[in-house]
């Protein structure tokens, strides 16, 4: 496996899935505030009663293969499975723990499994997500917003932690990223340990950048957080799809389509991947609403996908623009606008630009779309080059559409202000 998949796949599905499901983030009849994932803390539930949800977990709507499926068709590439979240409980057959989905589960299931199957079968990349510092389960591990200075967190981490990660890595095949989070107060020499761990056991695999002391194999930022500027190294946004991670009852806050293919290119035009998330319910049921908007996402990508996967870094565009933004590869531009059903008919003048167009085409609509009127090169009064483009009228109902110029010149270029 080569490491490019991550530069060339842009976008990925993060799976938040685990106990916590089954509480929808609500406990006792009240709802709990903070992420659904976190209830166990954010609630302070005793343990003993915490654990016996595991008895409680058959996810019989949970399908690898379904799920699989569908990422492909939202034009995902990779997928990032929770295999042990900071709850403790892992979702693979672990002998270090028996609280696990195979040991201590009625389902008996090993859901790492399932998803590496599934996704070798659809071509997708296969990544787990490890909480690495926080286990709530073990009185060692550390526990956010919580006293940890009389910890032994060295048993924990060569008892628990490192164990586990070389059984994934070791089990379950080839592995494209391992995605640890929330190092909190782990020292630099047990990052590192954990570093070199995985590049001994798979040297292809990627190291999240929450790892701790910068040890990461590339950047992750800020959850929901989108850089500003252009970034040359590698790097990825986990997002959310709606206000959780985990499953959340009456969290109807759903990103659109739209949003979600702008975020998506926004982040893919300054060098970074998109890692979106869902979360499943107790059930492993993906929330109708959910679906319908990525489904949307899917439908835009089978048609225009080639604007985001292995679009290389641009500069920012000399002006601020909300309703459309720029992507390219080596002899194509891509303009893509928002919610071009608010802005059919329109002209927009897109200044500063230094490139000739060879061809200009709509990649998201039907061919008799495309007409002479539609784009044209010019200049403006103060000699700058300009590109004018006329979106057409009577638009289907799409969350974007996107303008393919084939340029004469290899590499974008523009004029500087």
């Amino acid at each position: 496996m080569q490491k490019n998949w991550f530069t060339t796949g842009k976008f990925g599905l993060f799976i938040h899935f685990g106990l916590y499901s089954l509480l929808g983030g609500e406990y006792k009849g009240q709802k709990i505030r903070g992420l659904a994932e976190w209830i166990l803390n954010n609630a302070d539930i005793p343990l003993e009663e915490y654990r016996s949800l595991a008895g409680e977990f058959n996810p019989q709507e949970f399908q690898a293969e379904n799920i699989c499926r569908l990422a492909k068709s939202w034009g995902m590439r990779y997928i990032c499975l929770t295999s042990k979240h900071h709850e403790g409980f892992a979702l693979f057959d672990s002998k270090v723990s028996s609280y696990n989905s195979v040991q201590a589960s009625p389902c008996k299931r090993d859901f790492v499994r399932e998803m590496q199957e599934a996704c070798e079968k659809y071509g997708l990349t296969f990544c787990v997500y490890y909480s690495q510092a926080q286990d709530w389960d073990d009185p060692d591990a550390y526990r956010a917003y919580h006293d940890n200075s009389q910890k032994n967190f060295a048993r924990y981490f060569y008892g628990k932690c490192l164990p586990q990660v070389e059984e994934l890595l070791t089990n379950y095949g080839k592995i494209g990223m391992i995605w640890f989070d929330t190092p909190i107060d782990m020292s630099q020499q047990h990052c590192r340990e954990l570093s070199e761990l995985v590049h001994k056991l798979q040297p292809e695999c990627l190291i999240s950048g929450r790892i701790g002391h910068g040890l990461g194999d590339y950047i992750s930022t800020q959850d929901n957080r989108i850089p500003a500027a252009p970034i040359e190294k590698m790097w990825e946004v986990a997002g959310t799809m709606n206000d959780s991670w985990g499953f959340r009852k009456g969290d109807e806050n759903w990103q659109t389509a739209a949003t979600t293919i702008h975020k998506l290119l926004k982040i893919a035009a300054r060098g970074g991947n998109y890692l979106l998330n869902i979360g499943p319910d107790g059930q492993g049921r993906i929330p109708a609403a959910c679906l319908t908007e990525l489904n949307k996402v899917g439908e835009y990508l089978e048609k225009a996908g080639e604007s985001v996967y292995s679009a290389y870094t641009l500069p920012l565009y000399v002006y601020e623009i909300n309703e459309y933004c720029f992507t390219a590869r080596d002899h194509q531009l891509y303009i893509t606008f928002f919610n071009p059903e608010k802005l059919q008919g329109r002209t927009f003048d897109i200044p500063n630009i230094c490139n000739h167009v060879v061809q200009a085409k709509w990649l998201n609509l039907p061919e008799s779309y495309n007409e002479e009127r539609m784009f044209r090169e010019t200049s403006t009064l103060e000699g700058d080059p300009c590109y004018i483009v006329t979106l057409p009228k009577n638009l289907p109902n799409i969350p974007a559409l996107t303008l393919k110029l084939t340029l004469a010149e290899a590499d974008y270029r523009q004029n500087p202000l």
